[in-house]
């Protein structure tokens, strides 16, 4: 069984937020590759601890010291993930679990001299923003999950979902880049596949691969 700690379900808490608004136990559970159950058992303790509210069958929600514990760590996390990724030239979709065990062991001065060291970077190799030393996030432009966009949409590719690193290796094979311009040519209603343009080539994604890459849409 998976070891998963106080931190991982507040940051996972945290970034499921921002991807997918309201939060319920069996979005955590399918991120963090566990029960059901454990996720309840688990957030029944931060609800006692004061980390977030919840009760069964509606959505979390983190309290502000869980919200405060939650960005300490995605902020660690980001920034250990964006070093390894630039300075010591690790591949995308191994700086994740690597960043992982790293952010546990990392005090906030050492962290504080990392982000000097990285030149006080905004985004991760993934397009996460990275939270500030005051907790604040840089001004971004809102993202949308690509299976929610419709045929003939537009935008660049700002986020790709690093919960999963086979995701991030099939898109590395795709050609698929923070940045990349791209539009929908097809969306099949039958099972919400997309078909989407690159600058050079035509890719076919499942519904599910699509949900975990979000968009800036052209305006």
């Amino acid at each position: 069984m998976k070891n998963i700690s106080k931190e991982d379900y507040l940051s996972a808490i945290y970034k499921l937020r921002d991807e997918a608004g309201e939060i319920k136990p069996n979005l955590i559970a399918e991120n963090l590759e566990i029960s059901p159950a454990a996720v309840t058992d688990m957030l029944k303790k931060l609800s006692v601890d004061g980390f977030v509210q919840y009760k069964k069958y509606k959505g979390i929600k983190l309290t502000s010291k869980g919200e405060k514990y939650a960005v300490n760590m995605i902020r660690k996390h980001r920034l250990w993930e964006t070093f390894l990724y630039k300075t010591l030239n690790m591949p995308w979709e191994k700086i994740h679990d690597e960043a992982e065990k790293l952010e546990h062991s990392s005090s906030d001065e050492l962290v504080d001299k990392l982000e000097e060291f990285l030149n006080y970077p905004k985004f991760d190799p993934h397009g996460y923003p990275i939270p500030d030393k005051s907790g604040l996030l840089p001004k971004h432009k809102p993202v949308i999950a690509l299976s929610e966009l419709n045929k003939n949409d537009k935008g660049i590719i700002a986020r790709i979902s690093d919960f999963k690193s086979e995701l991030l290796l099939y898109a590395t094979r795709q050609g698929l880049t923070i940045g990349q311009k791209i539009s929908v040519k097809e969306k099949l209603e039958f099972d919400g596949s997309v078909l989407i343009k690159t600058s050079s080539n035509e890719v076919s994604l499942s519904k599910k691969i699509a949900s975990n890459i979000f968009i800036q849409k052209d305006d």
